[in-house]
C-alpha cells in the first residue's frame, strides 16, 4: 500500500509579492475534496490512526514536521516542510506525525467527511484487522 504514497508538487505562481499556491480538487489532487482541516500550535505527536475509507493529501503550510506512515509491514518517513508540496495518504495507512517546530501549521484535504467509527484509533486495532 505505500508504493501509492506520493508527493505532489502544488501549482504555485510566484512574483514580486511572493508566491500564490491553489489547490482545485480532481485536478491537482486524485480526490475531490469534501473536508479541510488545519493544526496549529501543536504540543505533541498528531495522527496515531488509519482511516477505512479516506485519502488524505497533508501540507507543511508553515514550519516543518515528519510524518511516518505504516501499512502494516514497512514504514516510510516524508520530512514535510514545503508549503507548495503535498503529501498523498491513501486510505488504510497507518499515519503518525512528530517533529513539529514551533510555528508548524499542517493543512490536510480529504476525500470524506469526517466519521470517527470508520478509523482505526490505535495501531494494535489496525494491525488485528489487517490479519483478518
Amino acid at each position: 500500500m505505500l508504493d501509492q504514497v506520493k508527493l505532489i508538487s502544488l501549482p504555485s505562481v510566484v512574483d514580486s509579492r511572493g508566491v500564490l499556491t491553489a489547490i482545485e480538487g480532481t485536478k491537482d489532487i486524485p480526490f475531490e475534496i469534501k473536508r479541510i482541516f488545519y493544526m496549529h500550535h501543536i504540543k505533541r505527536d498528531r495522527g496515531g490512526h488509519a482511516h477505512r475509507d479516506t485519502d488524505q493529501v497533508v501540507i507543511a503550510i508553515s514550519g516543518s514536521f515528519t510524518v511516518e506512515l505504516f501499512d502494516g509491514k514497512d514504514y516510510k518517513h516524508f520530512d514535510m516542510n514545503d508549503p507548495a508540496q503535498g503529501l498523498y495518504i491513501p486510505r488504510m495507512i497507518f499515519i503518525t506525525m512528530y517533529n513539529f517546530t514551533s510555528q508548524s501549521v499542517c493543512l490536510v484535504m480529504a476525500n470524506c467527511f469526517y466519521d470517527m467509527s470508520r478509523s482505526f484509533r490505535s495501531k494494535e486495532e489496525y494491525l488485528n484487522f489487517l490479519r483478518k
